[in-house]
């Protein structure tokens, strides 16, 4: 934990302006956990916080015991900016889809659309971890690993065609739209700063069926080689190529 996420009803009283602002917070779960147990803060310490979907800054701890540390916070420094980027996910696996998850919150991704594929798996779509409580708690581990505040935005779509028909070509349109796929696809791009829409598909990719109507709603085919990655390792390594960190 890099930085202590802080919820408006940490707040003693009521915040002027999630942008700036002081104020006083009181924190009882893990969070106090991590600053007594591996900060092993001590009264007067300085800690690194940040308002959930506001600014970051620095926290003085007042007083800390078993069941309550209490800082004294300010709030003045604007979180890091988040990548051009929507990411388009073919549902993981559940144990791979948490480190996902969080490897792309923490790399800046802040729009994220989960789909369905012929080779994702139906149970996925009734794991807890696609409940609200189960994606913003692996989301808040990467925002924390990143010294980040900014929630990413998640979109389910368990509907495949539907999707790529009705919705993704106006997400594509105007700006860089890439396939990641290992078959008759051209080098992955350089990094730049450009808008864009990047596809990834499931363990044993996209069938063909489902990479012809990606590339007809505008995606480009891209891949990085001739290995074959898996999901949560091509993540991180498709966005370190595409974008400058």
């Amino acid at each position: 934990m890099n930085l202590i996420l802080l919820f408006e009803d940490d707040f003693t009283s009521p915040l002027t302006s999630p942008l700036t602002s002081a104020g006083e917070v009181r924190l009882h779960d893990r969070r106090l956990t991590h600053i007594r147990d591996v900060h092993r803060a001590l009264p007067g310490d300085q800690l690194r916080v940040g308002l959930l979907n506001g600014a970051m800054g620095s926290g003085q701890l007042l007083s800390l015991s078993e069941h309550e540390a209490v800082l004294r916070v300010e709030l003045d420094t604007p979180p890091p900016p988040p990548l051009p980027l929507t990411l388009i996910l073919a549902l993981p696996r559940p144990k791979m889809f948490k480190r996902t998850l969080a490897a792309a919150a923490s790399m800046g991704v802040k729009d994220l659309w989960l789909i369905n594929s012929y080779r994702v798996d139906k149970s996925y779509w009734g794991s807890p971890l696609l409940t609200e409580a189960g994606l913003r708690e692996h989301l808040l581990l990467g925002l924390e690993q990143a010294c980040d505040t900014q929630l990413p935005q998640v979109h389910l779509r368990k509907r495949f065609k539907p999707f790529v028909e009705d919705e993704l070509p106006e997400l594509c349109r105007g700006r860089r739209a890439l396939l990641a796929h290992p078959y008759n696809a051209q080098p992955c791009p350089s990094a730049s700063d450009e808008s864009t829409l990047l596809a990834i598909g499931p363990e044993g990719g996209f069938i063909p069926y489902e990479v012809e109507k990606l590339v007809e709603a505008g995606l480009s085919p891209v891949h990085l080689g001739p290995r074959i990655l898996r999901v949560e390792t091509a993540v991180p390594a498709l966005l370190s190529r595409l974008f400058t960190f």
